[in-house]
């Protein structure tokens, strides 16, 4: 967004940022305790939350799990766990798992045979590409869930107790709480307690664990969500086709686009304030987050 404002103008309050994949409705921030701000992180609030994750993902009894400030703080970690050898991280996809590995002294494989890690996000970064527990064969398997909370059934968090599997949570895109900086790592216990060591004591906000346990217990909100969420992207699909795009894929929190020229779609939409995401990759593939309830009638105009 900095960069956006550079090039076209305007303040940060002036723009509709359809660059993220976060829900523009975020979960209600619930008054938090004084201790919260002021006292370190104690053990009841973290295992509280730890508690109220393992019911919502209904993780099984034998995996781990660990509060992290942010899934991202996970991903740059990840790779330390093992000696440095080759991964498989299938393409397209979010471009900070390879560079992770790739900082700390792994290699690149296109075989999944061949490979002594595999990274997949589920569903896919940008195209929602799922994946199956059968595709993934290496010793060490790292499953990037950021955005699977959208469709909860096809959670691989089922597998988790399985050695060498890591299952990644984010909470910053279904709950919209980007902000909060709050993830969790589900899975092999010996890896979750290397990664543990590695992040150090209180990792995680006091407000963050409040905020998270609040969150996480209430799934009538987390069902509403997800009806919302699905009629909302297909509203942004039929502004989109309208005008000559085509639906590529994408989950309910985004949507991606083939368009004729997506730089051209960028740049008139970014006139106009509005930031859209395209990848160094494809000419053609443009990516719109949802907009908030005030953004609607503005990007219909502005397309």
């Amino acid at each position: 967004m900095d960069a956006a404002i550079d090039s076209y103008g305007g303040t940060r309050a002036t723009w509709l940022d359809l660059s993220t994949g976060i829900n523009p409705d975020a979960y209600p921030i619930p008054p938090v305790t004084a201790d919260a701000w002021t006292a370190l992180p104690d053990r009841n609030a973290h295992a509280a939350l730890v508690a109220h994750a393992r019911r919502f993902w209904n993780i099984p009894d034998a995996a781990a799990v660990l509060p992290v400030p942010g899934a991202s703080a996970a991903i740059a970690q990840i790779p330390r766990l093992k000696p440095a050898a080759r991964v498989h991280i299938p393409t397209p996809t979010y471009n900070e798992h390879m560079a992770a590995f790739a900082l700390a002294g792994w290699t690149a494989t296109r075989a999944a045979d061949d490979a002594q890690a595999q990274a997949v996000v589920h569903p896919n970064n940008p195209d929602g590409r799922f994946w199956t527990a059968a595709d993934l064969t290496a010793p060490m398997r790292i499953i990037d869930e950021s955005f699977c909370d959208v469709s909860p059934d096809r959670s691989l968090v089922h597998v988790t107790d399985q050695p060498g599997t890591l299952v990644l949570k984010s909470f910053g895109k279904f709950w919209g709480l980007a902000g909060l900086r709050l993830g969790f790592v589900i899975g092999d216990p010996g890896l979750v307690e290397q990664l543990a060591e590695r992040l150090g004591p209180w990792p995680v906000s006091g407000i963050a664990l409040e905020i998270g346990a609040r969150a996480l217990a209430d799934t009538g909100w987390a069902e509403q969500t997800r009806t919302r969420l699905a009629a909302d992207s297909d509203r942004v699909d039929a502004m989109m086709t309208a005008r000559g795009a085509t639906v590529v894929g994408g989950t309910p929190l985004f949507r991606l686009y083939d368009v004729p020229d997506a730089r051209v779609w960028q740049h008139g939409l970014a006139q106009q304030h509005i930031w859209t995401r395209t990848f160094p990759y494809s000419d053609t593939w443009v990516r719109l987050g949802l907009p908030a309830a005030t953004g609607w009638d503005r990007l219909d105009a502005a397309l």
